[in-house]
């Protein structure tokens, strides 16, 4: 038996100005006994780094391996990766460079990018950072359906600015095996049905979503941030699609 089938390996990745505390309360319902599960920070959004507002994609992609390595995942024992969000970027990257390393993928509101896309192209160079938007503004990006205010308060205090390299850097991807990498989309502010008809459509922020050659879909509806607003219900789709074989 593997860590595939038997004690899966998980890994939460959250997006855009969070870190790994953004997983606690899932964490509290995530089931220990069947499986290994840690959430990480990505490089750059460490509040405690002095030079986090010059990390890249290719470093927040190199922290995942990383931390991969650390756990023992093996191509023999992969693991189950969660990416939240702009996680995607980082995490796509991961599926080119070591499919084989990747037992499922599991995307949060969020799916695959697509090669050449990046965040904002055209943020200046002279920003090195982008802080956390008012909540009116964020509210016109993603929804906050299902969160408080104490929830939104903490998000605010918590926040770390996002590195501009990471933004601005566009998304290298070459290996087509990434699309055979067995795939769960979580879906929430978007249903399903119109995820998958926008990507048959082409729409360019889910053409990579037709292309996946195993794919799974669960409807979670609520705000772009499930992990606070329906965290044991997220913690459920994650505890079983990790378990799928």
């Amino acid at each position: 038996m593997t860590t595939t089938a038997s004690s899966p390996t998980i890994i939460l990745i959250a997006g855009h100005w969070l870190g790994a505390w953004a997983w606690d309360e899932v964490l509290e319902y995530l089931s220990t006994e069947h499986s290994r599960t840690i959430a990480m920070t990505l490089p750059g959004l460490d509040a405690d780094d002095p030079e986090r507002a010059e990390k890249t994609l290719d470093d927040q992609a190199a922290a995942v391996l990383k931390v991969m390595a650390e756990l023992g995942v093996s191509e023999d024992q992969p693991a189950t990766l969660v990416a939240h969000s702009g996680a995607n970027a980082p995490v796509s990257l991961v599926l080119d460079q070591h499919p084989e390393l990747v037992h499922r993928v599991v995307w949060v509101d969020s799916g695959p990018a697509a090669a050449g896309s990046a965040f904002a192209p055209d943020m200046p160079e002279e920003l090195a950072e982008l802080p956390l938007p008012s909540l009116d503004a964020l509210a016109q990006q993603a929804s906050l359906e299902g969160l408080s205010a104490e929830v939104l308060e903490r998000f605010r205090a918590r926040a770390v600015p996002e590195p501009g390299p990471v933004l601005r850097q566009p998304v290298k991807l070459t290996n087509d095996a990434r699309h055979r990498v067995r795939t769960t989309l979580v879906c929430c502010s978007i249903p399903s049905a119109q995820v998958l008809e926008l990507a048959r459509a082409g729409h360019p922020m889910f053409a990579e979503v037709a292309k996946i050659e195993r794919l799974d879909v669960v409807d979670l509806p609520t705000g772009h941030w499930p992990m606070w607003s329906r965290p044991r219900d997220l913690a459920q789709s994650i505890q079983s699609a990790a378990s799928r074989t």
